[in-house]
């Protein structure tokens, strides 16, 4: 493994600070530094952006993130056992690297940025799909960030790109569909990382569309697509019953066959019915 600063690898920063993984904050630190720098590559071009990191742990990716350019790195960690081994890092880039202890959950992270902002992260297992969610579905759209490059299981993953008909298609994926081109550009064996989780993880990037691809009200479409796959195996008629009492007639005005069930229907169906549900 080449070193790609003047710091040294990743596992002995780990001895020195004594910082074994917490299975409880969702902790896998990936060692070799190649490939953080190569995870940091796949957001593109760094130079002029701010970018948000969660979970840095040892700071492996944090260091690719800087070697790569970018203007700015705030790293927001909530194990303050990592923090000795970031601030060896803020001081070798002065001025770049801005480490806040705190939950992720709880911290308006864009009042410490300054656009353009990408979030790259390495996000610890527990809190990775709520993090994506928020991410997501902001007030407003367009976000304040360009791009997402995120860290996920493999099976997380799968689900955010899956299409129309599959078993993985679901709330997830239309949501990061409906207003982002995602897709995944890196996929890591178990063995990449200290301790070796029981799964692949994969590496999904999301643009950000200029606006949604269909026309609908976010919370309307948000409560359509929950309660349509809450009970997936379902025709739409029964599972979506609840939403109004003439459901049957608005599914058929949105062009959507009342026997079919939520894995069949598209982005463009379920935007359609949650605009009839809306109106």
């Amino acid at each position: 493994m080449s070193a790609i600063d003047s710091l040294p690898p990743l596992r002995e920063v780990i001895a020195t600070h004594g910082l074994s993984a917490k299975k409880a904050l969702g902790q896998n630190f990936l060692l070799d530094l190649n490939l953080t720098a190569k995870i940091a590559r796949r957001a593109g071009d760094l130079t002029g952006c701010d970018v948000l990191e969660v979970g840095p742990g040892p700071g492996g990716l944090t260091r690719g993130l800087l070697v790569e350019g970018a203007r700015r790195v705030v790293a927001v960690e909530k194990d303050a056992r990592c923090l000795p081994a970031l601030a060896e890092i803020a001081a070798l880039y002065p001025g770049r690297l801005e480490v806040l202890n705190a939950d992720a959950l709880d911290l308006d992270w864009a009042a410490h940025l300054t656009p353009p902002i990408k979030i790259v992260a390495n996000l610890p297992y527990n809190v990775g799909t709520e993090l994506l969610v928020r991410w997501l579905t902001p007030p407003t759209w367009p976000p304040k960030w360009q791009s997402l490059t995120l860290m996920f299981q493999r099976e997380v993953a799968d689900r955010i790109v899956a299409t129309p008909g599959s078993k993985a298609y679901g709330r997830l994926a239309i949501l990061a569909q409906w207003r982002c081109d995602a897709r995944v550009v890196m996929t890591l064996p178990p063995e990449a990382f200290t301790p070796a989780p029981k799964v692949h993880s994969a590496v999904v990037q999301f643009t950000a569309l200029p606006a949604p691809r269909y026309p609908a009200d976010p919370a309307v479409l948000e409560r359509v697509v929950a309660k349509a796959f809450n009970q997936r195996r379902k025709m739409l008629r029964a599972a979506l019953k609840g939403l109004t009492p003439d459901i049957e007639d608005r599914l058929v005005a949105a062009g959507i066959s009342p026997t079919d069930r939520a894995e069949q229907i598209s982005i463009e169906g379920f935007c359609a019915l949650a605009r009839e549900v809306a109106g």
